[in-house]
């Protein structure tokens, strides 16, 4: 009798049943599609819905089905080519009201995705997409940085009571100038007490003009240049996930640069729109003192304040001095107002901004504060010939209100035109605007043609080695290798339901990882075997031999499998990208292996064997 309680058969039985379930998503391929976004002012409803069905039906494009999922509408069509008409039929006639891009849709069934089966994401090799090189601009990193020394430095002058001229930025760098040699020798002496992070000079006399040349020290600009990069390559994670792009590959290379990969996406336009955004607000303070229809008509604007214009048109001047910027921002979240039920975004500032903002608001009870909000959208225009890389710099004011009492870190900013933009503003900020712009310098994109065909290359690899490790083990064990052989499948079909369950992308190293783990699996059965020879060879009964096998040989099965696991886990730590990918394949095909190898083919043997009296065994 071989011991094989029952408790065991229906853990193999669940567990195979639960495999196939989550595997089969994998056999559903994804459909050309078109998805269709609203810009800020716009929104996705059902009359979006039947506008766009209205432009597919007049210019007679088929189309499979569109539907409405959430703030997207997702158009269907049976190939590619459809898909790119349908797509430069919609971007025309919807306009910039609307983003519409390319996309990939499931087709895995309602009722397996509700049980949360899905399709592995397939990575840039194999699903296609784009990959970006942006460069950080180190020079607007500088700036920034010497904006903010400025005003450390003017505080400081002027609360140790040092009389100054005035404190500018120049192209050389932060220029003081101070109105006589005594005063000279003291603001050297307090910026270098309260500003170390810079070096001063004296600059040439000029009658009374008695100048200090101020720069940032180069350890100090390295650390900043470090510290943005780092900073914009988090920032572009969060958005990304934040929009919904599935596994994509975000990493620094360089001092300067990061490269970006977002399988799946073909819309090129649409990703840099994505990635090279920033969507911030700045709280500025409104110059009374100036008349915002003379100095839109003359040009006459006081030479610390800026004209800015309403959405409405107007004009409105504003003080060059912002109060609090959304760098300062910890928390932003979309909500109705609480007395006006009119679309509001309730901000958090961080300790520094609610500072500011309480003492801007502590002095300014009664004024009028205004809110900026600032988008700059890469574009990309063809002259001459030529790609010419710009920025579309895009400021309004979307809120003048008077400040009706204190308040400091907490507040709300209305003005907005709807839910869905106070939504979106609140998404940008949260994920955080960009600590520097940051350029395209190089993309390529993968056609989905390639990834089609890097596919079948892969599957073509597997079923070679598949068939092959399943045709010499029946050949050579003849029943227990059959045995191995439906292990050998069961261990497939597990290693893609687990690969699915935790959503892992498959890439081209993840498909030799699957072989190399098809390979590797046989050599557990292999040793059950050989075992269960030897048992025979030395007089054992068959069912003696059957169960003296696979306890000997488990041993020596752990061992060989916790080397590989070993392995796999020193290519997860200190590999790459595709080394990573090619380790998790790795490592969780030979967890399922072992169960399979040994627990199943254990199973099947006791269900074959047990209760029967054998004079030989088919080994």
């Amino acid at each position: 009798m071989i011991d094989f309680p029952r408790w065991k058969y229906g853990l193999v039985v669940l567990v195979l049943l639960v495999g196939i379930l989550y595997a089969l998503p994998n056999l559903y391929r994804q459909q050309p599609a078109v998805q269709v976004s609203a810009n800020r002012g716009a929104t996705v409803d059902l009359a979006l819905k039947e506008k766009v069905l209205g432009i597919l039906q007049t210019k007679k494009i088929e189309f499979q089905d569109v539907e409405l999922n959430g703030d997207r509408l997702l158009v269907r069509f049976a190939n590619p080519e459809v898909q790119l008409l349908g797509s430069d039929a919609l971007r025309t006639d919807l306009g910039e009201q609307y983003n519409v891009a390319l996309n990939l849709a499931s087709t895995v069934p309602h009722w397996l995705r509700a049980i949360g089966a899905n399709a592995m994401p397939l990575g840039l090799d194999l699903q296609g997409g784009v990959h970006f090189l942006m460069e950080v601009d180190q020079k607007d990193v500088l700036e920034k940085q010497e904006a903010r020394f400025v005003d450390d430095i003017r505080n400081a002058l002027r609360d140790k009571g040092v009389r100054y001229q005035s404190v500018t930025r120049g192209a050389q760098g932060i220029v003081a100038v101070l109105r006589s040699e005594e005063d000279r020798r003291k603001a050297a002496g307090e910026i270098q007490r309260n500003v170390p992070e810079v070096t001063v000079a004296d600059g040439a006399v000029s009658g009374d003009n008695y100048p200090l040349l101020v720069k940032v020290r180069p350890e100090k600009v390295r650390e900043i240049a470090q510290n943005t990069i780092r900073q914009n390559v988090g920032t572009l994670r969060n958005r990304i996930n934040a929009l919904g792009v599935s596994e994509p590959i975000i990493q620094q290379q360089g001092e300067t640069r990061i490269v970006v990969e977002l399988p799946g996406v073909q819309d090129t336009a649409e990703a840099k729109k994505v990635l090279g955004a920033t969507a911030t607000l700045e709280y500025r303070a409104v110059d009374q003192s100036a008349n915002p229809i003379e100095a839109e008509r003359n040009g006459t604007v006081p030479p610390d304040s800026r004209l800015y214009h309403r959405r409405d048109g107007s004009p409105v001047v504003l003080k060059k001095k912002v109060i609090v910027t959304g760098d300062e921002l910890v928390d932003a979240t979309a909500m109705p107002d609480q007395q006006s039920g009119l679309p509001a975004v309730s901000v958090r500032l961080n300790a520094t901004g609610g500072k500011k903002m309480l003492d801007f608001t502590t002095q300014n009870v009664g004024k009028p504060m205004a809110v900026v909000y600032i988008e700059r959208i890469p574009e990309v225009k063809i002259v001459d010939g030529k790609e010419l890389r710009t920025a579309k710099v895009k400021e309004e004011v979307i809120s003048v209100a008077n400040i009706q009492g204190v308040f400091g870190p907490r507040f709300q900013t209305t003005g907005l035109d709807s839910m869905k933009e106070a939504a979106d503003l609140a998404l940008f900020l949260k994920a955080g605007s960009l600590a520097a712009p940051v350029d395209i310098v190089e993309e390529r994109v993968i056609g989905p043609s390639l990834g089609q065909d890097n596919i079948q290359k892969g599957i073509r690899a597997v079923l070679i080695g598949l068939l092959s490790v399943l045709f010499c083990a029946a050949i050579y064990y003849k029943l227990f290798g059959l045995v191995a052989d439906i292990a050998l499948f069961f261990n497939l079909v597990l290693l893609l339901a687990v690969l699915s369950m935790f959503q892992a992308t498959l890439t081209m190293p993840g498909i030799a990882g699957i072989v190399l783990t098809l390979g590797m699996a046989i050599d557990a059965n292999v040793l059950i075997c050989e075992r269960i020879r030897e048992e025979l060879r030395n007089g054992s009964t068959p069912l003696a031999s059957i169960r003296a096998g696979y306890e000997k040989a488990w041993a020596t099965i752990l061992d060989a499998n916790v080397t590989h696991l070993l392995a796999a886990f020193g290519l997860f730590s200190f590999g790459s990208g595709p080394i990573k990918g090619f380790a998790v394949t790795l490592a969780i095909g030979i967890l399922t292996s072992m169960f399979t190898s040994v627990t199943v083919t254990h199973a099947i043997t006791a269900l074959l064997h047990g209760g029967r009296k054998l004079k030989s065994l088919s080994v």
